[in-house]
């Protein structure tokens, strides 16, 4: 089995966002980057597969030379080979157009992207990407089986969980759950050593339209000041009169 694992290079959530250019751009001074957690989950469920059934595991994103040490993570971490698309990922459709090319070129059986990434979460590109290789789509997957050609997913629905039986090839589009988060892999020494080793290509971007233009960003808006109060009658006061809500 051959699985191409879609990854996005995403600011840590305990970085601190600012724009710039009257906020139209994002500020990535000071950013610390890492592999979006959704698709995280979904490189460790591949590696599971790659030491269980001898999967062929490689990773893919879209993005210039500053994503590159997130690619080598994923290679620390056990990926065979990454694959970087040398264009800047502004678009939820043109994201998934150079990764479907990716796939399609590689006759991957399964590709395994997170069901949305934690920057823009559009959510939009692993469904796209089936769309365009005409494959199978499990979206919110948490859990993947597979034997053979044959798949068992169960995903996340409203109220509940559902559980469905399809065939390879197949586009997951991963989260938590899909693996236990203390089943996540930390590099170790020998994983960043033998990531040095491994291939890293560069290919071109296709042909694609930029369906989403970026106009501005905005950050909420700051949390009110609390009012502590210490006894019921005031609080309901507050509440009948001032917050109107009873």
């Amino acid at each position: 089995m051959k699985i191409l694992v879609c990854i996005s290079n995403v600011p840590d959530t305990t970085s601190k966002i600012n724009f710039t250019e009257n906020d139209t751009k994002f500020d990535t001074n000071g950013v610390q980057f890492v592999i979006n957690p959704n698709d995280e989950f979904g490189l460790t469920r591949a590696m599971w597969f790659k030491e269980k059934q001898q999967a062929i595991v490689h990773v893919a994103t879209v993005g210039d030379a500053s994503v590159e040490p997130t690619m080598r993570k994923a290679l620390a971490i056990g990926a065979d080979e990454a694959i970087r698309i040398n264009a800047i990922p502004t678009d939820g459709y043109y994201v998934a157009r150079q990764l479907a090319e990716v796939a399609k070129n590689g006759g991957y059986d399964l590709v395994i992207g997170g069901r949305e990434s934690i920057d823009y979460n559009g959510g939009m590109v692993p469904g796209i990407m089936s769309s365009l290789l005409d494959m199978n789509f499990v979206n919110a997957c948490i859990n993947l089986e597979i034997e053979g050609n044959n798949v068992t997913a169960i995903r996340e629905i409203d109220g509940g969980k559902e559980k469905l039986s399809t065939t390879l090839p197949l586009v997951v589009g991963g989260q938590k759950g899909l693996v236990a988060e203390s089943d996540l892999r930390i590099p170790n020494m020998r994983g960043i050593m033998l990531a040095r080793k491994k291939t890293l290509s560069v290919v071109d971007p296709v042909e694609a339209n930029m369906a989403t233009e970026d106009i501005k960003f905005e950050k909420p808006a700051p949390k009110g000041a609390v009012k502590l109060v210490d006894n019921v009658d005031d609080l309901v006061n507050l509440l009948h009169n001032e917050a109107k809500v009873i």
